[in-house]
């Protein structure tokens, strides 16, 4: 127990470090990462490769490649019911403990309305056999499913499924380089291992605090969309230590989890798109200033690249491309000093090294501050 109070600062330092945004790792590879993380959000298939890139003292992309043609890692439905990228074994325990998430969430969808007299359990039996043969992308299902339940929305047959079924996106989906819409393959079915039938959510929460604590019970229910995790951390007891923020909020962290000190320096970062960093906490004042938040959440559930400036969001960047040229474009938030710039640039620099090995130019700018 402790009566500590953390500032925005302190909780600030205690999450890049945790991220691994401290400085990059010289030691563990992409999979074990993937496991630290508790999984990456990969709504853009290549959001990954640049997330573990910017974590990772020289990650190839070719190793993340790797990892999904072989199967050690997978991309499926998960927390938030957005798409993640987890380790297989993370698939296997992670899927059945957000499923009631899952199962509201299409309850609230306009899809489940264009479902009357489809039952649930034949509906997910179909699937299964259908994919048992060989993946399918939404295209394949619809076609499939419709003349099924020709009174029901084909669109909506496949939205049930992929919430209801555990279902992973195949390669070439999620390969580097590679482009193609989704196939998809029940997550027993491509991994050849049932799922975990008693996951432990005290683990869950254990891991999420080692990744992004310390937190409030609202942050860790935002991360994952759960509810009920209160009796968790009541149950945890002993395991956590708590704090408070300055707002006076009780804070949660695995009871043998240190703090770096609040003024450790941190160097100029690019962070990738919809990066978990960003979206797995209630309070992100942490890491992005409310004023910023439109500004970096665009319309549609997007979540730009973005750019940190002594730890905290201070931009955003893209990548443009045309006739052989590649120009990583930042746009800051704040004016920038040269040493931050001087950083930024040398990011951009290697970054484009790697995404674009091909263009005849390749260039980094710096937009006017964003007003």
């Amino acid at each position: 127990m402790t009566n500590d109070v953390l500032g925005p600062r302190a909780l600030n330092r205690a999450l890049l470090q945790r991220q691994l945004l401290l400085d990059r790792s010289p030691s563990l590879s992409a999979l074990e990462v993937i496991e630290r993380l508790v999984g990456m959000q990969s709504q853009a298939p290549g959001a990954p490769y640049i997330g573990l890139w910017t974590r990772l003292d020289g990650f190839d992309f070719e190793e993340l490649s790797r990892l999904t043609r072989e199967r050690e890692v997978v991309r499926l439905v998960l927390m938030r019911g957005t798409v993640h990228l987890v380790t297989a074994a993370d698939a296997l325990r992670l899927r059945p403990l957000v499923q009631p998430m899952l199962d509201k969430q299409f309850r609230g969808t306009p899809f489940a309305r264009l479902l009357s007299g489809v039952a649930r359990e034949e509906l997910v039996k179909t699937a299964r056999e259908l994919l048992a043969d060989g993946a399918l992308g939404p295209a394949g299902l619809r076609a499939e499913l419709g003349p099924r339940w020709p009174d029901a929305d084909p669109g909506a047959l496949v939205n049930a499924v992929r919430l209801w079924a555990p279902l992973v996106q195949v390669p070439p989906r999620g390969l580097w380089g590679k482009s193609g819409g989704p196939r998809y393959a029940t997550v027993e079915d491509w991994l050849g291992r049932p799922m975990d039938d008693d996951p432990s959510p005290d683990a869950m929460v254990l891991r999420y605090l080692a990744a992004f604590g310390p937190a409030t019970v609202a942050d860790m229910q935002k991360w994952c969309g759960l509810t009920g995790l209160r009796e968790v951390v009541e149950r945890l007891g002993p395991r956590l230590r708590r704090y408070r923020d300055e707002s006076g909020r009780e804070l949660y962290d695995p009871a043998d989890a240190s703090l770096p000190d609040p003024d450790t320096p941190v160097p100029a970062r690019l962070v990738a798109d919809f990066d978990n960093l960003l979206l797995s906490h209630a309070d992100r004042a942490r890491i992005l200033a409310d004023g910023y938040r439109r500004r970096v959440m665009g319309d549609n559930g997007v979540v730009r690249g973005t750019v940190l400036v002594d730890g905290f969001v201070a931009g955003i960047w893209k990548i443009e491309r045309a006739r052989g040229a590649a120009v990583l474009r930042v746009t800051p938030f704040i004016r920038l000093g040269a040493a931050d710039r001087e950083d930024l640039e040398a990011e951009g620099t290697r970054l484009l090294a790697v995404t674009d090995p091909e263009a005849e130019e390749r260039e980094v700018r710096f937009d006017p501050v964003a007003e």
